[in-house]
């Protein structure tokens, strides 16, 4: 079934360092890195990667931990995890496919790699589209019970381990079922496959805790790098788009500071973008509105570098 979602794509595990990155590839023409989320994987994008390929050699991505990528070992400071360790492993994937200069897109999580990758690789990154997210300082910094209580894995899966990888593991189905009902997406637009797939990375134990130790570098990590670029001045250099759920809390959360185009706005200095319908998971609720609003800004700016 996901030879036939991703018909014309190859796959490939690809070494980078200390792990190995699953990567599907298809397509010509200037390079598109796609990065998903939680608690998805690369099969996020089975309905907007095909059509982009016409245009575009896209590369969509399982993050460092989960899905078919390698799951490296970690430490007591979770640095493995932290979203520099994973936008290096990135950066270095597509320097292994022949890419020094790209395109990336990343929704939730994979945002935050990607974002990342621009602050860390401004020579690299030639434009950035970030997916219902701000910067992870901008969000613990307004942590309020109304967020945590509609993101939970912040928090919970941030705990030191055993206990977030022994229930999240022992009821992997729960825990989709809730993220995809919850966070304001239309159930059915998550067929039994994808849902099937997306459980499986649940149900490894070795992939659980390298999930919860992505969690806990951006509980701790995360929040020290963006808070010393903060400091340093450093910001976004790169074009950037922000699309966020009109349905959910982004849409309004953060209305004070100009909603997350106002937060973004402090933080790089090119940056368009809008909300959308559909919920959290929009890319896979309404794939026809985010390929349209995709496709229009990386053809704008494919020719950065």
């Amino acid at each position: 079934m996901e030879s036939k979602l991703f018909s014309g794509f190859d796959a490939l595990l690809i070494p980078v360092g200390d792990t190995q990155i699953f990567v599907r590839r298809s397509g010509a023409g200037y390079p598109v890195l796609l990065l998903h989320g939680f608690p998805q994987t690369h099969m996020m994008w089975r309905d907007i990667a095909p059509v982009l390929a016409e245009d575009f050699t896209v590369i969509c991505a399982d993050l460092t931990g989960y899905g078919q990528s390698g799951c490296p070992g970690s430490d007591q400071l979770h640095s493995r995890y932290s979203k520099r360790a994973m936008a290096n492993d990135m950066v270095t994937l597509m320097k292994q496919l022949g890419f020094d200069h790209f395109m990336v897109a990343g929704h939730d999580r994979g945002g935050r790699v990607a974002y990342r990758m621009a602050l860390d690789h401004p020579g690299t990154i030639s434009c950035l589209a970030v997916m219902d997210i701000i910067p992870g300082l901008e969000a613990w910094n307004r942590v309020n019970p109304e967020v945590m209580l509609a993101f939970w894995p912040w928090s919970f899966m941030s705990q030191p381990a055993p206990l977030p990888e022994q229930l999240v593991a022992s009821s992997a189905g729960t825990v989709i079922d809730n993220a995809l009902t919850m966070w304001g997406s239309s159930f059915p637009a998550f067929d039994p496959f994808v849902r099937d797939e997306y459980k499986k990375t649940l149900e490894d134990p070795a992939r659980v805790h390298a999930i919860c130790e992505e969690f806990r570098a951006a509980a701790t990590l995360d929040r020290d790098h963006d808070q010393c670029d903060r400091a340093a001045g450093i910001k976004i250099k790169c074009p950037v788009s922000v699309t966020w759920s009109a349905e959910g809390g982004l849409n309004s959360w953060y209305e004070l500071q100009g909603g997350p185009l106002g937060i973004w706005k402090q933080w790089a200095d090119t940056v368009e973008g809008a909300a959308v319908k559909g919920g959290h998971f929009f890319p896979e609720e309404f794939p026809d509105e985010t390929l349209g609003q995709l496709k229009q800004f990386f053809l704008s700016h494919q020719q950065e570098f």
